[in-house]
């Protein structure tokens, strides 16, 4: 099942999917779209990242566009809203969504939120509303996907933000977080200590250190390494770039050097990462 919306005048796209149909699997190939998946009616398992991914019934993940997706086909019981920049940028529509580094590059590893039973009610009728929407073909079709597609962001945001460690963290508290995520998307190939975005920020490392203790079970340093670690597995499992490059384009000047941080993080050095890759294809 695929719906599609596009726009020839601003390139927009915008399209509803369980990823049953090879067309849908197509898109996984398109380094351009934002996926939002949703476990609906089964627990489901593919790989973001080269890394397995688990989703229990009624979890729903935030994947970037620079999230590398792998669903097999027949994979059954997921429904995915899947769009592009030119439909919905993230950035421009932080003011009223608030989600740019909190649901979308929040983290090396992509959000996932649990649904409860009443969540899921209400999710279940956004769905349908989308499907609905989908399926009229007027001028206004595209306003209309655009609100709904807030709306649903905004719900999802305010469901992760009651499971953070701290539930009621301070809105300038999280944006401070939300924007430390952000520099780190902009700026983790060449800052790799946390006093560089504490400057950014204006704060210091101790006050960045103790919002990240009320936010998440990771420090500051863990999220930027964690970051560094993601794209040198990208590079390493969907380029032909050799170590070197990557540890230079990584900012390290010395290979030897990412070679040991990259094994201390994974307990493998990039050669043997990357051969295991092979192996287990």
């Amino acid at each position: 099942m695929r719906l599609n919306f596009s726009s020839i005048r601003d390139d927009s796209s915008f399209i509803y999917t369980d990823f049953n149909c090879s067309s849908a699997l197509d898109l996984l190939r398109d380094k351009g779209l934002y996926k939002i998946i949703w476990s609906k009616d089964c627990p489901v398992s593919f790989l973001v990242d080269g890394s397995l991914i688990e989703l229990k019934k009624d979890q729903i993940i935030f994947c970037t566009p620079m999230n590398v997706l792998e669903i097999e086909q027949g994979t059954e019981g997921i429904i995915s809203l899947v769009f592009n920049r030119e439909f919905y940028c993230i950035k421009n529509h932080d003011q009223e969504v608030s989600c740019n580094g909190f649901l979308f590059f929040g983290s090396s590893v992509p959000q996932i939120l649990s649904l409860n039973e009443k969540e899921k009610i209400s999710f279940s009728v956004m769905f349908d509303l989308f499907k609905e929407e989908f399926e009229m073909k007027d001028q206004i079709q595209g306003e209309m996907l655009e609100t709904l597609l807030t709306r649903f962001l905004i719900k999802s945001r305010r469901i992760v933000k009651q499971d953070l460690p701290e539930p009621k963290l301070k809105s300038n508290q999280l944006d401070i977080v939300r924007k430390f995520n952000i520099l780190i998307e902009q700026h983790f190939r060449e800052k790799h200590q946390v006093a560089d975005y504490a400057a950014l920020l204006f704060k210091s490392p101790k006050t960045l250190s103790n919002l990240f203790h009320k936010y998440s079970d990771k420090s500051p340093l863990a999220t930027i390494n964690e970051r560094l670690v993601l794209e040198a597995k990208r590079l390493l499992l969907y380029s032909d770039k050799t170590s070197e490059e990557i540890a230079y384009e990584l900012g390290y000047k010395e290979a030897g050097h990412f070679s040991k941080f990259f094994k201390k993080h994974t307990r493998m050095n990039p050669t043997e990462f990357k051969n295991k890759k092979f192996t287990n294809s």
